[in-house]
Parts: C-alpha cells; structure tokens; sequence
C-alpha cells in the first residue's frame, strides 16, 4: 500500500516509517519537521484543511500520529484545539479521497491518568474501562475516537484507534531501575509502558485488520517495575478491584483484544536490555 503516515519524525513515526518500509509498504512521511527514514517527506501543517488535502492525496492508508503529544506544553486550549482539529482534518480528507484504512494515535490517558482525581475502577483495565479524562489532551483523543465511530458509520471505512501507553526506545531502558524504590513514581498509569518498535507493530496490524471503529489498548506485556503486579498493586491501590494477571510481572493495561482481533503480541520488554 501506499500509506501517509503524519508526525513521521515523532518517536511512534520513526518507528512505524521504518516498520512499514520493512513490509514494503510505500511509504510518504508528513510533519511539521524533518521525518527519518520515509521514502519522501512533505512538510505540511495539518491544522490546515488545504494542506492536508494535499498531504492525503493518492494515499491508499493513512496512519495519524501527528499531534500535541502531552498536556504542558501549550495551554490547554491550544493543546485541544490543535489535536481535535488535525484530527478531524486527517479524518474528513481521508473520507474525500476515498482512503480506505485510517489507523490512528489515540491516548491511554484517556483511561483517567493521571489517577489522582479517580481511581481506576479495576485493573488490570481493559478497553470497557469508563473513560476518565483528565486534561484537554484527553479529552480531545475521547472525541477523536467518537468522531471515528461515526465517520466509520457514515462510510464503513476503518477509524482504528490505538491507545498508547508510554512509549520508549531501546535506550529509554537505562532509567527504569530509578523506578523501583518508590512505586508511586510510575503509579500514573499503573506502572506501564510500550516499546516504539512494538507500537509501529500494532499499526501494521490495524492496518491489515478489519476492525471498524474498534479502539485498543496498546501497552508492553510487563510493567516498568521489577515487582510483582499484584504487589503493586496491594501497596498502592489497595481499594481497586484487581484481577491477577497471567504473570507476575504482566502488565496492568490489558492487551487481551489486541491480542485476539489485531494478532499484537509485544516482541519487546525491557527486560531484555536491564538486570532487574
């Protein structure tokens, strides 16, 4: 396939350009900065209908990772703004031009990160978790995925939203072990994380799938910690309904239905690079 893929110089872009270029996928990077790896790259401002028009052209597959990456950032209004509106942008010219597979980068703050307002309402949590946003951030990936589901409705086109956790490179590994005396530290989002090269994975999997307008949990098969789960959990969420995952160590984001509709298993684990 032909597949743009926005914020190709982001950390998920490098990773999903050079996935897709592995598997002989054609690839056409877009960013507001320089991309790696792509075929070509098109320096375009999604903000813009016009320019994304452009951006989006001939594509026979979208893959949007193009946004304000956190909270903090910017205000809080820009920060909504700008991702709703690129989104809807990526979205509704991908519905123009007749694209047939959009795969995009939703959130896992949508779950309720950072857990300081509400608990979770169980873990280890799955895509039924009631969404908790907590920030403009959140809250516009909560709409994008509403927007999804209905331009998928409209069109029958796959919307397949892929909630990020915390991504990492290889040698993001080195600070895990400052994690571990204090497990509140990590607490923000039940200890997770996931491997970019894990992540550019999934997407070629969403892409492959036929998924409608399904939303998954992406996330690492562990946790960042070198404790048990239900450890951390008995220390730090004491009142949370928790159910014991398949491992000690099994991550507290549930990848369950990525794992069953997409294939997604996670070939990374920093347990590789660091002694725990």
């Amino acid at each position: 396939m032909k597949v743009v893929v926005t914020g190709a110089s982001g950390k998920a872009g490098r990773a999903v350009v050079g996935d897709l270029l592995a598997h002989d996928h054609d690839v056409l990077g877009v960013d507001v900065g320089p991309g790696e790896r792509a075929t070509s790259v098109l320096f375009a401002d999604l903000s813009q209908f016009g320019q994304t028009i452009e951006s989006l052209a001939g594509a026979d597959a979208v893959v949007h990772l193009a946004a304000i990456p956190a909270s903090g950032i910017y205000t809080e209004e820009t920060t909504f703004h700008t991702n709703l509106g690129s989104t809807y942008n990526v979205f509704e010219a991908a519905r123009l031009l007749g694209i047939k597979r959009v795969v995009w980068a939703s959130s896992e703050t949508i779950l309720g990160l950072p857990f300081e307002r509400e608990q979770p309402a169980y873990a280890p949590i799955d895509e039924d978790h009631p969404p908790y946003p907590q920030s403009s951030y959140a809250l516009s990936k909560v709409l994008s995925e509403e927007l999804g589901r209905q331009l998928n409705r409209w069109t029958g086109t796959p919307y397949v939203a892929l909630r990020f956790s915390n991504i990492m490179e290889p040698e993001d590994y080195d600070r895990f072990p400052s994690f571990w005396e204090d497990a509140t530290l990590r607490r923000w989002n039940l200890w997770g994380y996931v491997d970019g090269r894990d992540v550019a994975q999934s997407c070629r999997l969403a892409l492959e799938a036929d998924a409608g307008a399904e939303h998954f949990i992406i996330a690492a098969a562990d946790t960042v910690m070198n404790r048990p789960s239900r450890d951390l959990m008995a220390e730090v969420y004491p009142s949370v309904p928790y159910t014991p995952t398949a491992s000690d160590y099994g991550t507290l984001l549930s990848i369950e239905k990525a794992r069953r509709l997409l294939g997604y298993e996670p070939e990374h684990s920093w347990r590789e690079a660091v002694e725990a």
